[in-house]
C-alpha cells in the first residue's frame, strides 16, 4: 500500500537528492522559521491551520488535511472551520481510518492500496499523489498531503522533520490549555491584592449587608373610607318606595324626611281593617240584643269581644303603619345608598336595609388583605391608604380590627377584613378608594424580598 523512502530506487534517491541539494539552506531556513511560529503560536487552532496551510512553504502541494482518531478532520487547507458533515469530510475520515494501522511512519500512499470505493473515488477528491505523515501522540493523528507531482526522498524527509518539531509544540500548548484554568487563575490569584483589599470582595459584603438592613414587613391590599359607627335605616313597613326626599352623599338633619312609601296600598289596609273592626262591633250588638231574650247567645259574647279586640289592634297597628309611610332621619349626618331610581317601584320587606346615615367626620379605613399576603399583624400598626383620587396625600390610620376568618368577595377570593381608625387630623370623603399599605413588625429586607418565594416553594415543592 505505502513506498516508504527506504523502498526507493537508489537512482531515484539520488536524483532527488541532486535536484535538493542546491535548495538545502532555503530549506533549512524555512524549517526554522516554522518551528519558530510553531513556538510562538497561541492556541492549537492556530498550530492546526499553519500545518494544512504553512507547510506549503516548506513543500508545494495542492491539498492538505489534518486529523485526529478522537475528533475526527480538524483542519483543512483553505478553510476555516471544516464542515463535519461535509461529503468530502466524510469521505477522508473513511481514508484516515483505512491509513491509520497501515501506516506507522511517513510514507507515500498508493491509491490502489485502499478500499475499493476510497479507490475508485480517489480522483474525484484528491490529486494523483499522497503523502501520509503520521502524528504520534494522545491521540494519535495523520498529516495527509496530497499534490499532482510525485513525492521525493527529500520531501518525506523534510516533512518528517517538520511533523516532528510541529508534534513538540502542538503537545506543550495542548498541555499548557488543560492546566491554563486553574494555574493561571492560581498565579492571577497570588499576583491579586489580599483578599480584603478587593473590590469584589467589598462588593459581596456590601451586598450581604444590605439584605440585613431592618425593615417593616408591609403588604398591599385594596381599601378605601367607610363610615366607623353609621346608622342603619331599614324599612319600617312592607310596601313599595314611592319617593326619595333627599340624594345621596347628601347631609340631613334629625327629623327630616328621608323617603316614603306608596300610600294608596297603606290606606287600602287600613280601610279593611276599620271595616272588619266596624263589622264585629255591629255582630257583638246584635248578639248582645239578642242575649237578653235567649240566655244562649250569652256564651258567643266572650268569642265576640275577643274577636273585637283582635280587629281593633290591627286596626291601630296599621294605622301606625301610615304614620311611618314616610321614613324621617334618626340622627344627622350623610347619608349613604344607591341610585333612587332602583328603588322607586321597589317592594320591600320590613327591615330591609334602605340606607345608612354616617356622622361628619366619623369614618375609617377598610382594607382587605388577601389570603396569600395575610402577614402577622398586630393592633396599632401602620395602615396608609394611598386615594386613587388624591395619590399624593396619603392618609394615615392605626389598625384596630383584623378578622379571624375570611370572608368571601364579590369578585370571587376570600380576604380578611381590615378596620383602621383615621388620624384625626385627616377627614377623607366616604367612599374614596385606593390602596392601602399595611406594616407590620421589623425584620430584614433578605426576608422581605424572598418571603413569596419561599411561599410558593413550601406550598407547590414542599420544601
Amino acid at each position: 500500500m505505502l513506498e516508504s523512502s527506504t523502498n526507493s530506487p537508489p537512482e531515484r534517491a539520488g536524483a532527488a537528492s541532486n535536484i535538493a541539494a542546491p535548495n538545502v539552506p532555503n530549506v533549512l531556513l524555512g524549517l526554522l522559521e516554522m518551528g519558530r511560529r510553531a513556538r510562538t503560536a497561541a492556541s492549537v487552532d492556530e498550530l492546526a491551520f499553519m500545518l494544512v496551510n504553512g507547510t506549503h512553504s516548506l513543500t508545494p502541494y495542492r491539498q492538505a488535511a489534518l486529523w485526529w482518531s478522537d475528533s475526527g478532520v480538524q483542519a483543512l487547507s483553505g478553510v476555516v472551520q471544516p464542515d463535519q458533515n461535509a461529503p468530502y469530510v466524510d469521505w477522508l475520515k473513511r481514508v484516515f481510518k483505512a491509513q491509520a494501522n497501515d501506516a506507522p511512519t511517513c510514507a507515500r500512499i498508493d491509491p490502489r492500496s485502499l478500499p475499493e470505493d476510497l479507490r475508485n473515488t480517489w480522483t474525484e477528491w484528491l490529486p494523483a499523489h499522497g503523502l501520509w505523515v503520521p502524528l504520534a501522540g494522545q491521540p494519535d493523528g495523520a498529516l495527509l498531503l496530497a499534490r499532482d507531482k510525485e513525492w521525493t526522498d527529500s520531501d518525506l524527509a523534510l516533512l518528517q522533520e517538520w511533523s516532528q518539531i510541529w508534534l513538540h509544540a502542538w503537545r506543550a500548548k495542548q498541555a499548557h490549555a488543560g492546566r491554563s484554568t486553574w494555574r493561571e487563575w492560581l498565579r492571577a490569584k497570588d499576583s491579586r491584592p489580599i483578599w480584603y483589599r478587593r473590590k469584589t470582595t467589598w462588593a459581596v459584603l456590601a451586598s450581604l449587608l444590605i439584605l440585613f438592613i431592618p425593615v417593616r414587613m408591609s403588604v398591599l391590599a385594596a381599601g378605601e373610607i367607610v363610615p366607623a359607627q353609621p346608622v342603619v335605616v331599614r324599612a319600617p313597613i312592607e310596601g313599595v318606595i314611592e319617593r326619595f326626599d333627599v340624594q345621596p352623599n347628601s347631609t340631613v338633619q334629625k327629623g327630616q324626611a328621608l323617603f316614603g312609601f306608596d300610600p294608596v296600598l297603606i290606606e287600602t289596609r287600613v280601610n279593611v281593617a276599620r271595616q272588619s273592626l266596624e263589622t264585629a262591633l255591629a255582630q257583638y250588638r246584635q248578639t248582645s240584643q239578642m242575649a237578653l231574650s235567649d240566655p244562649k247567645f250569652k256564651i258567643e259574647l266572650a268569642s265576640q269581644a275577643g274577636s273585637i279586640e283582635e280587629k281593633r289592634a290591627e286596626f291601630e297597628y296599621l294605622k301606625d303603619q301610615k304614620k311611618r309611610a314616610t321614613v324621617k332621619a334618626p340622627a344627622e349626618g350623610i347619608v349613604l345608598f344607591d341610585d333612587p331610581s332602583s328603588w322607586v317601584g321597589k317592594p320591600v320587606a320590613i327591615g330591609e336595609r334602605i340606607m345608612r346615615i354616617a356622622k361628619t367626620g366619623d369614618t375609617e379605613v377598610e382594607a382587605w388583605l388577601p389570603i396569600s399576603d395575610a402577614v402577622d399583624l398586630a393592633a396599632g400598626d401602620s395602615i396608609v391608604l394611598y386615594l386613587q383620587a388624591d395619590p399624593l396625600v396619603p392618609v394615615r390610620a392605626k389598625l384596630s380590627f383584623f378578622s379571624h376568618d375570611a370572608v368571601e368577595r364579590p369578585d370571587g377570593t376570600y380576604a380578611y377584613r381590615i378596620r383602621g381608625q383615621l388620624d384625626p387630623h385627616q377627614s377623607p370623603r366616604v367612599g374614596l378608594k385606593g390602596t392601602a399599605k399595611l406594616s407590620g413588625q421589623w425584620t430584614v429586607l433578605g426576608y422581605w424580598l424572598l418571603r413569596r418565594p419561599i411561599a410558593v416553594m413550601r406550598t407547590t415543592l414542599g420544601l
